[in-house]
């Protein structure tokens, strides 16, 4: 398993090159047997070891950018990269970009060598990882039956999941990082919206949008958060698992959960509490009112209407389910739109104030264990209604602008399981290294 820290000291060992790594991802991109088709939309296999070659001349001249340079990476589909043509999932939409997007101008000044562009949900609208257009990528979980590897950063999620980057790039607007990360068993964080900048990034929502990575483990999502904030890369504090204050919000959003996803989250809680972590369970009712903050589709319907209303003649080659999305946000009415803004204030205050005594509250990023793909695709009831399912808890954390680092908590060979680690805007750094801690004790216990 590929994580910073160990090819950061290989690299400077000469135990590999980044020509080596490059190599190795590409090849399992290219498997015939693997996912890379379904994963990629695109494949920037000669520029990706060009940038790898002159990585490792800079290594050699004793010059390196940063702790992640030469490694490769990809990137979602909605990200801008110079030169290139940007279509967030769609084929009724292409826009050649002059530049790179803000947040990939960071990643290749650090020496990032990008590998591809991912797969995702047409325009980042749902959460099941579906495409009609250009296929849909299987989660690495149960492959013979096939199922869904979460959206909408779907190809993002198994490109991380099978080795074929060191870190995917995605974006969040209500779980799109955090939803693959978990259906596809990697660590995913999504940041405080206003950390990392969005320009050249295709949008679904301009209020909720925010853009992470996906990778192995907690400190390789921090050296990456790091750089696409235009932060200093510096570990994490190491944090002990004992006497962390964590808030484990009792509401809706705990009930109803697949056994699968119950047995993991109990599991989790009941082994920081043997590390020494204080584990509170406590009702939050601000947590119960989502059928308010999403109402009509909320922010992502109204914004994303406005973002394709002028392209309304082209609805008909759009994923029908897609399309229905969309059109259904021109009802949001501009008093409705003030209402929700007043009302996202008032929950911002009161959610802030309940975990104010709390290092960071957990919860399950996602009710469900993946679906298979032929279920969730073959009626749109079926899809609609494992869409609203499978995004039932994550959406709280964008509603709050605050910001969660989902990893791993099911036992091995079981169905993928996330845990939540989450806290509210501009405690990102506290988070990731609550979460470090949360992810050593879990490891260890």
């Amino acid at each position: 398993m590929w994580t910073v820290a160990q090819l950061a000291a290989d690299l400077a060992a000469g135990r590999i090159s980044s020509r080596q790594l490059t190599e190795q991802a590409l090849e399992r991109i290219a498997d015939p047997a693997g996912e890379g088709a379904r994963a990629f939309i695109k494949v920037y296999a000669e520029s990706a070891l060009a940038a790898a070659d002159f990585s490792d001349r800079l290594r050699k001249s004793g010059a390196r950018r940063s702790l992640v340079d030469g490694l490769p990476v990809s990137v979602k589909d909605l990200f801008d990269v110079a030169g290139d043509v940007t279509r967030a999932g769609s084929k009724a939409f292409s826009q050649k970009a002059n530049e790179d997007a803000a947040a990939l101008g960071r990643l290749r000044a650090a020496g990032a060598v990008f590998v591809g562009r991912t797969n995702m949900v047409e325009f980042a609208f749902g959460t099941t990882g579906i495409n009609p257009h250009y296929g849909t990528p299987r989660s690495p979980w149960d492959r013979k039956v096939g199922r869904v590897p979460g959206g909408s950063s779907s190809g993002a999620g198994v490109a991380q999941a099978d080795g074929m980057c060191v870190m995917a790039l995605g974006s969040d607007t209500r779980g799109s990082i955090r939803i693959p990360a978990t259906f596809c068993g990697v660590t995913g964080f999504k940041p405080t919206a206003r950390r990392v900048p969005r320009e050249g990034a295709f949008p679904l929502s301009y209020t909720l949008d925010s853009i992470g990575p996906l990778a192995n483990s907690l400190a390789c999502c921090a050296a990456y958060d790091a750089v696409l904030a235009g932060e200093p890369v510096a570990p994490l504090p190491e944090l002990p698992a004992k006497g962390l204050r964590l808030l484990v919000p009792q509401s809706e959003v705990l009930e109803g959960l697949d056994r699968e996803v119950e047995a993991a989250f109990q599991s989790a809680l009941d082994r920081l509490g043997r590390a020494g972590a204080f584990i509170t369970n406590k009702a939050l009712p601000a947590f119960d009112r989502q059928s308010e903050y999403f109402k009509g589709g909320g922010y992502a319907g109204a914004e994303a209407y406005a973002i394709h209303r002028k392209n309304a003649e082209r609805f008909s080659e759009y994923d029908p389910r897609v399309a229905k999305r969309v059109v259904l946000g021109k009802d949001l009415s501009a008093a409705d739109y003030v209402d929700l803004g007043l009302l996202r204030a008032a929950f911002q205050r009161e959610v802030e104030a309940a975990l104010a005594p709390y290092d960071a509250f957990l919860l399950p990023t996602a009710p469900c264990i993946p679906p298979p793909i032929a279920e969730v695709d073959a009626t749109d009831e079926a899809y609609f209604r494992w869409n609203t399912r499978i995004l039932r808890i994550v959406g709280l954390v964008n509603f709050l602008d605050g910001c969660a680092a989902s990893l791993p908590c099911h036992a091995r060979a079981q169905a993928p399981v996330g845990l939540s680690v989450c806290g509210p805007a501009m405690s990102d750094r506290r988070i990731l290294a609550v979460a470090a801690a949360v992810e050593r004790a879990l490891c260890t216990a």
